[in-house]
């Protein structure tokens, strides 16, 4: 196996081999996080006009129509003395926020588009890239600590929009945290717009996390209007089961027949991803085509489990198919795992990677 490194945002030579993710440790400046924060790469061509409706679930088509006001509503000055009209189209221009809803929270399981949804509000709010953010959760705190509090709310408040995905509902600390920021930055007239996940011990299949997530950001629930999106995981709808594992050998004869692939034993990945902070994760595929990973097996421990997740989630952001030998993804996690309080996280990891799995099936033998 190759231990070559491609530059960030570079692919290896065809001829160079598969490179490692083990030898890579990427580095990310501070002042790169903040201009850093846009949708993803599988989210850069999205719209609204892409979103597909369930036609079972009216409240998607509901979603898409009040988010498109919302974004409408987010046109002109900065809210703050701007004279802005209010949101969702209520209100009048003010020389103050108003007291309404400043900002919207998908609440739906894994799976129904609210990502999509998300990042079809970035695209289509009438400001410039440098005026909106799109961000995790755990980019977000991660950005905390880099600038400092203070500094987060001065470089973001002159922002129109913050779109944070997957809210960490499951961390208390960092839920005061970054609720406390949204604050600060409701004052200074910024719009916002949230998904998240489920709270430890919630563990009921569908269920809505919408009560959590406005009891957890305490005194900004009224800031808040929720938009409610029932589904399916759009990644089974009427798709073929996951594909079964390749053999090592077909793994590493793709590996090194893809220009820009990567090859790692499964269980290095694992240590290595121990010695990258999650937030470089991203930085960790830069450039790479396919990742390709021999002797899957389940993770050991649930701290493993969680980083398995982050690197699970930026990987599917940028549509880099993963193709693997050993067991199937499904089989990843253990039953105390996906009975715990994290288990959406696990499934959604589970239903990605599946995701991966069957774009990387083509890869084999072309």
């Amino acid at each position: 196996m190759s231990s070559s490194t491609a530059a960030p945002g570079s692919s290896p030579l065809p001829d160079a081999g598969p490179s490692s993710l083990c030898a890579r440790e990427p580095h990310v400046p501070a002042d790169q996080l903040v201009a850093e924060m846009v949708p993803p790469p599988r989210f850069d061509s999205v719209r609204f006009a892409t979103y597909l409706p369930d036609p079972n679930q009216p409240s998607q088509s509901e979603a898409v129509r009040v988010l498109e006001g919302f974004a409408a509503g987010l046109g002109g000055a900065h809210a703050v003395g701007g004279g802005k009209r209010g949101f969702f189209g209520f209100g009048r221009a003010k020389a103050q926020p108003p007291a309404g809803p400043r900002g919207v929270y998908l609440d739906g399981g894994y799976g129904v588009g609210k990502t999509h949804l998300l990042a079809s509000l970035w695209h289509a709010t009438p400001a410039e890239p440098a005026l909106k953010a799109f961000g995790t959760f755990v980019e977000l705190t991660n950005l905390v600590g880099a600038l400092g509090f203070q500094k987060t709310v001065q470089t973001l408040g002159e922002h129109r929009l913050l779109c944070i995905d997957e809210f960490e509902l499951d961390d208390p600390g960092d839920t005061v945290l970054v609720s406390t920021l949204l604050g600060k930055l409701v004052e200074a007239g910024v719009a916002l717009a949230a998904t998240s996940n489920t709270l430890p011990g919630k563990l009921g299949e569908g269920r809505f996390a919408a009560a959590d997530f406005l009891r957890e950001i305490q005194g900004l629930s009224a800031r808040f209007r929720t938009l409610r999106i029932d589904g399916e995981d759009y990644r089974h709808r009427g798709l073929p089961e996951a594909p079964a594992p390749f053999s090592d050998e077909e793994v590493m004869k793709t590996a090194f027949a893809t220009g820009g692939a990567s090859l790692d034993d499964f269980a290095h990945l694992l240590e290595h991803l121990a010695k990258v902070h999650p937030s470089r994760y991203g930085a960790l595929t830069d450039g790479v085509r396919a990742v390709c990973l021999t002797g899957v097996r389940p993770v050991p421990d649930q701290s493993t489990a969680l980083r398995l997740v982050v690197l699970a989630d930026r990987l599917y952001d940028r549509e880099v198919p993963v193709l693997a030998s050993g067991l199937p993804f499904d089989r990843l996690f253990s039953e105390e795992m996906l009975n715990g309080g994290y288990r959406k996280k696990y499934f959604r990891a589970i239903s990605r990677l599946t995701a991966l799995a069957r774009d990387a099936k083509g890869l084999v033998g072309a």
